[in-house]
């Protein structure tokens, strides 16, 4: 047997084969990595990523300082099992530093999803009782939504945040 560019010989060898089925496998896989990236992506782009980042260290020196000198304390109560397309009632018990009830603020809750920032929503919660405050709305999508509940009065505010977890029907 002689070498020549005619002998078929090589490609009867299964070190050849495999190596070939290698490279056709990891070509397939990056194809597929890439159309699936294509199709879903969410497109989820911060307005003023790099500006913000630049702020990050001095507005988290900020909400420090704040939280300490107002000491309001913020619970946010939201049902155990948040189903999607349900209504459901979302609840903010806010006091201020001696314990007594915060009643003259302004409270949002703000509902982002991380991969979709279409599907964010914005409500404002209505006091109901001496610093209890209130809010019905649906989630209208399954999956991991970031609940933020933004505290606001006379030129003070103040923030938290909860990740939930919605479930279908």
């Amino acid at each position: 047997m002689f070498i020549s560019q005619n002998n078929r010989a090589a490609m009867r060898n299964p070190w050849v084969l495999g190596w070939l089925g290698l490279l056709v496998t990891v070509v397939v896989v990056n194809i597929a990595f890439i159309l699936t990236a294509f199709k879903t992506n969410p497109g989820l782009v911060e307005e003023g990523y790099y500006e913000k980042g630049r702020e990050v260290e001095k507005n988290f020196q900020t909400k420090l300082e704040a939280r300490n000198r107002l000491g309001w304390d913020i619970r946010l109560q939201n049902p155990e099992t948040v189903v999607a397309g349900r209504e459901a009632n979302y609840s903010v018990n806010i006091t201020d530093k001696v314990g007594m009830p915060l009643r003259d603020a302004t409270v949002t809750l703000h509902a982002y999803r991380p991969s979709d920032a279409s599907a964010d929503l914005t409500s404002k919660m209505e006091l109901v009782t001496n610093g209890v405050y209130q809010s019905r709305f649906v989630l209208p999508l399954k999956g991991i939504w970031d609940l933020k509940v933004a505290v606001q009065r006379n030129n003070d505010e103040l923030e938290i945040a909860r990740r939930i977890n919605v479930v279908v029907p």
